[in-house]
């Protein structure tokens, strides 16, 4: 048995040294070490041994087990340690040479100027809400004092899912949720996309965006509309701009007015950009009507709000000094990179 121990520690010791791979060390140690390896088998025979011979041959089996046990781990580990060693220089990184050049996408020029919108009001104590852009009829409609002959519920001018269904084609139905859900004081912009069965052209989009705005409290008057408003186009288009108020009508405010700004390219001259008018318009406002703060559960006898719808395609060219709106929807790098 002496000469079958020493042929298998040599057998074992000579496979170690040569393999290749933690794989093949694992399949040595299972076939020289494991329950049904060639050492056990071995050791199941000293049964046949006499008690002289018995501790010796254990003995003896014992270091022929460490032997193989520690050859193992010792290749395991020079092996990790070539692996680790070739991982490295195979994932060498020469950290002196430049990086690669990458480009930095940049915000549209819709989101800067809502951006902008949105910090001035929020700058003015307004908080942001949103709608559904998929309203009822009543909302989008009838909640907003819009009876059933007005033209802007013509099917040509609204996308009807149903009967009862539209694609919003306003942002003002938010402010009739928000004021059923919120007690006054109320004071709230609510951008978003609109629908509106619209064709393309440079003025004109099927899809586009508005941003509402509603302010309700005690005694709120049309002075407050008129301060809030200007604030707001002195603070987007500079300190020295100039705004005026037309008289206008609305069926969701009493009394209406739409706001034009003097146009920043002819500065009231007339020119082609503001069609020789010398002012451009860029939102309608006005007091919000008695009936729609009833139908948003608001005390018209207690309380009083104005309220206000932006076109922020509109803003945003005249921001930019732009002359159609398609540009905006393009996609065209070559002219967003411009901002």
């Amino acid at each position: 048995m002496r000469e079958e121990l020493q042929k298998i520690e040599n057998e074992t010791l000579a496979a170690v040294q040569s393999a290749e791979s933690i794989k093949a060390l694992e399949e040595l140690k299972v076939r020289f070490l494991g329950k049904k390896g060639v050492l056990t088998l071995i050791l199941k025979k000293m049964g046949g041994l006499s008690p002289e011979e018995r501790p010796v041959i254990g003995k003896l089996a014992n270091e022929t087990r460490f032997k193989i046990e520690s050859a193992i781990a010792a290749k395991s580990f020079e092996l990790e340690k070539a692996a680790l060693n070739q991982s490295l220089i195979a994932e060498k990184i020469d950290v002196t040479m430049p990086g690669k050049p990458f480009k930095l996408g940049k915000k549209h020029p819709l989101s800067k100027v809502l951006d902008e919108v949105k910090e001035i009001f929020l700058g003015m104590g307004y908080s942001i809400a949103e709608g559904p852009e998929i309203e009822t009829d009543y909302y989008n409609f009838e909640s907003l004092n819009i009876p059933r002959n007005h033209p802007a519920r013509d099917i040509q001018d609204t996308f009807y899912i149903d009967e009862n269904v539209v694609l919003r084609t306003q942002t003002s139905p938010v402010q009739m949720r928000y004021m059923q859900s919120n007690k006054p004081p109320i004071r709230i912009i609510a951008p978003g996309r609109v629908y509106r069965s619209d064709n393309v052209d440079a003025t004109h989009s099927p899809l586009f965006h508005q941003i509402e705005g509603l302010v309700v409290d005690t005694g709120i008057r049309m002075s407050d509309l008129k301060g809030s408003l200007e604030t707001f186009a002195k603070r987007l288009y500079g300190g020295e701009a100039q705004v005026r108020f037309r008289p206008h009508h609305f069926p969701f405010t009493e009394p209406s007015c739409e706001m034009d700004v003097m146009c920043f390219s002819c500065h009231g001259e007339g020119c082609r950009l503001c069609k020789g008018e010398g002012w451009i318009e860029i939102l309608g406002a006005g007091m919000v009507h008695p009936a729609v703060l009833e139908n948003g559960g608001v005390d018209s006898e207690k309380y009083s709000g104005f309220a206000f719808g932006i076109g922020l395609e509109r803003i945003t060219m005249r921001r930019y000094n732009l002359d159609d709106m398609r540009l905006l929807f393009e996609n065209d790098v070559r002219f967003l990179e411009q901002f």
